[in-house]
């Protein structure tokens, strides 16, 4: 069951300030917690990891998995702080922002700044390019220069979205100002590069290079491959919709672009309830341990079709958006248009 953009929208948007309106507050010492139960593990299990190494690589790794759960969490405590959603101090949002920021390998005003253009587009045609997953229709893939067809069918194979990809963003582009606009933003770039390096630096100077090497590499790339999944099946999935601008709308791109992702109780954990997307991307400003209470207490939320973690393997086939059919679709979809279009031209 989804919801058009009709009548039955034109309710929605009139009642959905309503049904976020009580669970836009943040809780400090539920924040507070959070941070306790989310950096402390991580910390432990990376010591732990240090010490693995003396005994067997496999319990490295091992950990290294256990600990990119603790990372991702992190990274949605981040994200908050990015909304502003995380504490009700903007001070306070953002050092921790910047911090967590650290962690994560990811500067935090250039990237608030980029996600917040992401939130002001998701699910609009003519506005994609920022913050979000590349994707291109049937018909602009069928135009344009082989060297993008094959450029974009590199970056859409999988063993490139979810594995090499996430983790050349996280440790090279996210070292660049390359398309960062804003001299706050650009900055923050430069500062946490510069914090990143004094702490590379130290470690070279305790622990030795190679062991930090050892230990950070495998936990940035499971946690990268398990974020940027979680992006992609959150605005890459079965049934979403896109507009055109003119026809685009802030509360059907929301509740029809972004997936209501029903995770097992302990990944949803880790992943900070961020599943409920459609609910996060209504209302921002929802902290995430709010995010399921707000879903449960409105059957506007409650009217969105889940995918669950068998039914989003599906996502992996979806290549291209069809404007005809209005869906996501493989690349088999565009020999059948190379078809048509041969057929149209051959008397």
């Amino acid at each position: 069951m989804t919801i058009q953009t009709t009548e039955r929208t034109a309710s929605a948007a009139t009642d959905w300030r309503k049904a976020v309106a009580d669970f836009q507050q943040a809780d400090t010492r539920r924040s507070v917690w959070q941070l306790i139960d989310s950096l402390a593990p991580y910390a432990a299990l990376w010591v732990l990891m240090y010490y693995s190494l003396s005994v067997s690589y496999w319990l490295t790794l091992a950990l290294a998995v256990l600990a990119a759960g603790f990372l991702t969490r992190v990274f949605i405590i981040f994200h908050d702080a990015g909304h502003g959603s995380f504490f009700h101090s903007q001070r306070a949002n953002d050092v921790t922002g910047i911090i967590t920021g650290i962690m994560t390998f990811t500067p935090y005003f250039a990237w608030r700044h980029s996600h917040a253009i992401h939130h002001a587009t998701s699910g609009d045609l003519d506005r994609r390019g920022v913050g979000d997953v590349w994707t291109m229709t049937v018909d602009e893939y069928l135009n344009a220069p082989w060297t993008t067809r094959v450029a974009y069918r590199v970056f859409r194979f999988p063993p490139i979205t979810f594995t090499i990809g996430p983790f050349f963003m996280f440790a090279v582009l996210h070292r660049l100002t390359v398309g960062v606009t804003g001299e706050r933003e650009r900055r923050s770039v430069w500062w946490t590069n510069l914090a990143l390096g004094l702490i590379v630096m130290g470690a070279a100077l305790t622990i030795g290079l190679p062991a930090y090497l050892l230990i950070q590499v495998p936990i940035m790339f499971f946690a990268g491959a398990a974020g940027v999944w979680l992006f992609y099946v959150q605005h890459q999935f079965e049934g979403m919709v896109w507009e055109h601008h003119d026809k685009w709308d802030f509360v059907a791109a929301a509740l029809q672009g972004s997936s209501f992702y029903k995770l097992p109780r302990v990944l949803q954990w880790f992943t900070g309830n961020i599943g409920f997307h459609h609910v996060h991307h209504l209302s921002p400003r929802i902290p995430n341990y709010n995010l399921e209470p707000c879903h449960n207490s409105s059957p506007l939320f409650q009217a969105v079709k889940p995918i669950t973690l068998l039914s989003s393997l599906r996502s992996l086939k979806f290549r291209l958006w069809d404007e005809r059919s209005r869906r996501l679709v493989g690349f088999s979809s565009v020999k059948q248009r190379r078809a048509e279009q041969l057929k149209s031209v051959i008397p």
